[in-house]
């Protein structure tokens, strides 16, 4: 195995080709050491064959481990220094067609650094026959024995295995001796140094010529930082759905509560005592495309006690639960102290200061409109807001907008009042700065296009067709903001 696709590499994720190159250089090795295996079966009863087919065996597994944690690189679950190390662990070339027998180097030029794959594996062979016990120098690094100790006997090993572990490793060994099953399986260990390591076990049994067996021979690895990469993995994917499931969990509250606050409606605002002609009033609400998250934007038109008519859009920052839960907030207050009469300039300072003592602190732009139908008037405030398009006659223009500082940006900020009289057939465009937002704060492309369109809404059949006109200029464009936009048209009298 060529010792640079293991080589030491920074734990960051790969570029996609890069992924897929190394998945396929992982098959082509693990289909050229399978082949190696097959050959190593020739003579069951040579312990240098039976060794060397070990060595392919293991190898085989730890190009599938390395196979596996690749795939699961390429399907996007993250990857962490434990997987990068754990895969490095094939990072010395064996040489199996050179192999030994067990203890030696089996064919490696220099000694394996620490944590390379040779010092992770070790060999032991138990005689029935003498109680004669070889383990390989690795086998006590990996349980941190001393040489001096000498090998343990399959009696003592248990003594330093867990104790749920305990019957696994007398199980394996049992159908082995007497069974002659081979042996495949995986136990924990606490070495004399306290630390705790992951053991796995192949190896099988020797037979005499009486078919009974004589001695055991295994393979033990060292597969702990395997293990705990492979919970990293877990727990990285258990963690990445619980955030997916948690984000649409979150999207779906924020999109029943914008869908419970902002009005359903479209088509006529009728004013009370069968007075002047209505309002043709339609709106419509792009999320943003960046995020997918449902904002804190909203619209509202509501027919007052007076007669008069409100007309509110507004935005506050964030996105999710926390910023429909406190758009609602305002909307209602907004609401309320419309139905009581207050002024749009005052109603603005009331929301500023309700903004500043919320528990979820925010910021906000908010523009607030009272229609008057008799006067046939405009009164409208601003807090850091786009201001509203007159459109007549299939021309555009904005109106000039009083001093207005963003909502919760301040204490005690004063708001200034503007009155504009609208004519029948005039039609106005409110909407939130995430539908016009440029490049830069003089970027005015935005609002110039929406004053182009100024002849289709002229045309326009109704608010919900101005609507769908601006819609169809905006609504695809990638907004790193979600926004809104209200159309009221001025109906002619009959």
């Amino acid at each position: 195995m060529p010792s640079h696709l293991f080589a030491d590499r920074p734990a960051q994720p790969p570029e996609p080709g890069a992924v897929d190159a190394l998945i396929s250089q992982t098959r082509r090795l693990r289909g050229e050491v399978d082949a190696v295996r097959r050959d190593a079966v020739a003579d069951e009863d040579d312990p240098q064959q039976r060794w060397q087919r070990a060595l392919c065996d293991l190898a085989v597994h730890q190009l599938d481990d390395l196979g596996a944690h690749l795939g699961q690189l390429r399907a996007g679950v993250p990857a962490s220094a434990s997987l990068v190390d754990a895969a490095g662990e094939i990072d010395v070339p064996v040489d199996t067609a050179h192999a030994t027998a067990p203890g030696t180097a089996y064919g490696v030029a220099a000694p394996p650094r620490t944590g390379s794959l040779l010092s992770r594996v070790g060999s032991a062979e138990w005689n029935l026959l003498t109680d004669e016990v070889s383990w390989s120098d690795e086998l006590f690094q990996i349980f941190g024995r001393l040489r001096e100790s000498g090998p343990m006997s399959l009696d003592e090993m248990p003594t330093m295995v867990f104790a749920e572990d305990q019957p696994v490793l007398q199980s394996m060994v049992t159908d082995c001796l007497i069974d002659g099953k081979p042996i495949d399986g995986e136990f924990r260990i606490v070495r004399t140094d306290g630390r705790v390591r992951t053991v796995h076990m192949t190896g099988e049994p020797v037979l005499d010529t009486d078919g009974c067996t004589a001695s055991m021979w295994a393979v033990l690895r060292d597969v702990s930082e395997l293990r705990r990469s492979e919970r990293t993995v877990r727990e990285s994917r258990d963690s990445l759905e619980r955030s997916r499931h948690i984000e649409l969990t979150e999207r779906r509250v924020a999109v029943e509560l914008q869908e419970a606050v902002l009005p359903p409606w479209r088509g006529s605002l009728r004013f009370a005592h069968d007075g002047p002609a209505p309002l043709d009033v339609a709106a419509h609400y792009l999320p943003a495309a960046s995020t997918g998250l449902i904002g804190g934007d909203w619209y509202d038109a509501l027919a007052l006690p007076d007669g008069d008519a409100l007309l509110t859009v507004g935005d506050l920052t964030g996105h999710g639960v926390a910023a429909t839960s406190s758009m609602a907030m305002l909307l209602g207050a907004l609401r309320g102290m419309a139905v009581a009469g207050i002024r749009p300039a005052a109603l603005m300072g009331h929301l500023n200061q309700l903004l500043e003592t919320s528990g979820q602190p925010a910021l906000g732009s908010a523009m607030c409109c009272r229609y008057d139908p008799v006067a046939q008037t405009l009164a409208w405030a601003q807090a850091g807001h786009p201001a509203p398009l007159l459109f007549r006659d299939g021309t555009g223009h904005t109106l000039r907008r009083p001093e207005g500082v963003l909502l919760g940006a301040t204490t005690g900020a004063a708001y200034g009042e503007a009155e504009t009289r609208l004519l029948p057939g005039d039609l106005l465009v409110l909407h939130t700065d995430g539908l016009t937002r440029g490049t830069g704060a003089d970027d005015d492309t935005g609002t110039r296009r929406l004053l182009a369109l100024g002849p289709r809404l002229a045309e326009a059949r109704d608010a919900q067709d101005g609507v769908r006109a601006v819609v169809e200029e905006f609504g695809e464009e990638s907004r790193e903001d979600d926004a809104c936009v209200m159309v009221v048209r001025v109906a002619r009298r009959a």
